[in-house]
């Protein structure tokens, strides 16, 4: 991406518990329902903008359970691709 940032999705193979996980481990990526400011923020829309759609409408949408939206900022973008990477590693138990 170049210029004033931009949008990403990507949906993970696994659980939405899993996906929700991965968003909450996430330190540089704010939490938060928006389009993006000059912070970067990530987000699960299946639980969050678009929870009271139903599974089939959210499906028809494109939207899966496992999808996270990013709205990347002005933050260096070596330091997102680390806090992406370090939330997407394997966690043991």
């Amino acid at each position: 991406m170049s210029g004033f940032g931009g949008v990403l999705s990507f949906e993970l193979e696994g659980t939405t518990r899993q996906a929700a996980a991965v968003v909450n481990r996430l330190r540089v990526f704010r939490v938060a329902p928006s389009l993006g400011a000059v912070e970067s923020l990530a987000l699960l829309p299946a639980a969050t903008t678009h929870a009271k759609l139903t599974p089939e409408e959210r499906r028809e949408a494109g939207i899966g359970d496992t999808l996270i939206r990013l709205a990347c900022g002005i933050e260096s973008a070596d330091d997102l691709v680390e806090d992406l990477r370090q939330a997407l590693e394997p966690r043991r138990r």
